[in-house]
């Protein structure tokens, strides 16, 4: 099983280096790659990126405040993230912190030179390797007996390698609030999409036969899941519809109709960057 690094820039590679020696040491059955030269000089051409992807299970970004907005970096992360699961591609970082980082870099898991940090990540390196994969007991004490290892390597490169001249500034608030909420709004659409497909597999034979479990209902499952609807939008209380209901359709299917329609009628009334302001206990600026 293979590890891409990716990487740019001098502190970059070294830190590479490091956690391809340290990773191999750690969990043998993976093999980490780097690229021999810095990519900024074109050395990962298309075919080569695309040839190490087919047999690449986790990536892992090395980013410094230096190479964070390189667009070869950009690259490599866009290839990972279109060729591994998203779950298994994170950044590393080196000198920045996770409010430095802004997208796409930002969809990604971030990692930090943290003793509990690092051990995740191994974690999730020692998973993909399958039945090859050491227990956790002895993952924990492998990674404990070489973890020193890494502390003393990684502070020798942060001290022998020059800081980007670049300050990486804080990221105006606005930005931050607004990224939250996009985020937030996209991971309930996947939920509530998620769940329409579970919804509409389990319930198939109902919405079909008005049969569950040996039962038959008087209604199908858009006839039900229509009918709780108007009720809610009437102001029928959820328990009320529970107990008139109970011959219409399954029980769990009208919760979970009445969550559904719970939920959107939330997300109808979207909150402005000014209510999450108020949330966080802050005001937006007053000219």
């Amino acid at each position: 099983m293979r590890v891409f690094v990716s990487w740019s820039g001098d502190r970059s590679r070294h830190v590479a280096l490091l956690l391809k020696e340290w990773l191999s040491c750690v969990v043998q059955a993976c093999q980490p790659w780097i690229s021999a030269r810095d990519i900024e000089r074109g050395a990962l051409w298309f075919s080569e990126i695309s040839e190490q992807l087919r047999e690449t299970s986790v990536g892992i970004i090395c980013l410094t405040a230096e190479n964070k907005d390189k667009p070869w970096i950009l690259f490599e992360a866009g290839a990972l993230a279109k060729g591994v699961h998203s779950a298994r591609v994170c950044t590393f970082l080196i000198d920045l912190e996770t409010s430095d980082i802004g997208d796409p870099l930002a969809q990604f898991n971030h990692t930090k030179p943290t003793h509990d940090d690092l051990y995740l990540l191994v974690k999730t390196v020692n998973s993909s390797v399958g039945q090859q994969g050491l227990s956790d007991d002895i993952l924990r004490s492998v990674f404990e007996t070489y973890w020193p290892k890494f502390e003393e390597k990684f502070l020798e490169i942060i001290n022998n390698t020059e800081s980007s001249s670049i300050k990486s500034e804080p990221r105006p608030q606005n930005e931050v609030l607004n990224e939250i909420l996009d985020n937030t709004r996209m991971l309930a659409s996947r939920v509530r999409r998620l769940e329409a497909e579970i919804g509409s597999t389990s319930s198939s034979r109902f919405s079909e036969r008005h049969l569950v479990g040996g039962r038959e209902y008087n209604l199908s499952a858009w006839e039900a899941r229509r009918k709780i609807g108007d009720y809610l939008a009437s102001g029928v209380e959820p328990s009320v519809i529970h107990e008139i209901m109970k011959d219409d359709a399954p029980a769990t299917f009208i919760r979970s109709s009445i969550l559904n329609w719970l939920d959107e009628a939330k997300n109808k009334a979207k909150p402005t960057l000014a209510d999450l302001l108020g949330e966080l206990g802050a005001k937006p600026n007053e000219d």
